[in-house]
């Protein structure tokens, strides 16, 4: 059978911020449990895909300290491939637009937009459940991009539940050091028992319910990021996502964003970003 379709263009992988991130205790296999608020916003790489009839996956674009095989892109492709028997395979070139070490998930999203463009194009017929499993293969992350929506999330960051966030612009600062998730982990000063809340708890809280337990270690190892939330307000107002470096601040309309924006440092790079409340591709079948 020939596919109807066989290229997609412009396909966007989103950006995450964790409005909180609670660490609530960690398992046997010596992943963390968590807690947090994933939101999804308009700031994304964007990848093109084209079917091969050799099932063939190649990453047709140079990525300078990634190498092929361990690219998650390709490892995703890879991944569905064999779970789906599919025969087809991929030219999948990309645009970087998310910084690598910054916290936002851009490795994790470029995997899910890549299984669920290939999904899609290759006509595998698999379910978002079944993907969402499958992409915990690739990182904990993953399910969430796969997941639709913006989510409060528990486990490793797997369970996920769908979360109504309020409109808004964010202003996100790269201060300009990339952080590898597993120093934080790893580190002896990383507090682990923090008390489980509940999804209501939360209520859509922007900023200030909460606090991300990863950015006290993350501030003492590379203070440019204590540095960036001082600029933009202090941690009553600004917080770092993920396991850093970037950190943001929301308001309520672009032109409060644009003001503080417009006084940023020449240090540092910055940008404002919308809320999404769905995920660009949660449509694609």
């Amino acid at each position: 059978m020939l596919l109807k379709l066989r290229t997609l263009r412009d396909c966007p992988a989103p950006a995450k911020l964790n409005l909180f991130l609670h660490v609530t205790g960690r398992r046997a296999d010596g992943y963390h449990l968590l807690q947090s608020a994933f939101q999804l916003i308009d700031r994304s790489d964007l990848l093109h895909f084209d079917v091969r009839d050799d099932g063939v996956i190649r990453r047709t674009t140079e990525m300078v300290g990634i190498p092929h095989d361990s690219d998650l892109i390709v490892r995703a492709a890879r991944l569905l491939q064999q779970a789906t028997g599919s025969r087809y395979g991929a030219d999948i070139a990309i645009e970087k637009r998310l910084p690598m070490g910054g916290g936002l998930g851009g490795g994790s999203s470029d995997a899910a937009t890549t299984m669920m463009a290939l999904n899609h194009l290759w006509q595998t017929g698999m379910t978002r459940t079944a993907m969402q499993q499958l992409g915990l293969q690739l990182g904990a992350d993953v399910p969430f991009f796969l997941f639709g929506s913006n989510a409060f999330a528990e486990g490793i960051g797997e369970q996920l539940i769908t979360l109504d966030t309020p409109e808004c612009w964010f202003l996100v600062l790269e201060p300009g050091v990339s952080i590898p998730t597993p120093v934080i982990f790893a580190s002896s000063e990383l507090t682990r028992n923090s008390k489980p809340v509940r999804m209501l708890d939360f209520s859509g809280a922007l900023i200030g319910f909460g606090r991300n337990d990863l950015q006290a270690v993350a501030t003492a190892l590379f203070p440019p990021v204590a540095e960036a939330i001082k600029w933009l307000g202090g941690s009553e107002v600004a917080r770092m996502t993920g396991s850093g470096a970037c950190v943001f601040r929301a308001f309520t309309t672009k032109a409060e964003a644009t003001a503080v924006l417009e006084k940023l440092p020449k240090r540092w790079s910055a940008w404002i970003a919308k809320s999404l409340n769905q995920h660009p591709l949660a449509q694609l079948q």
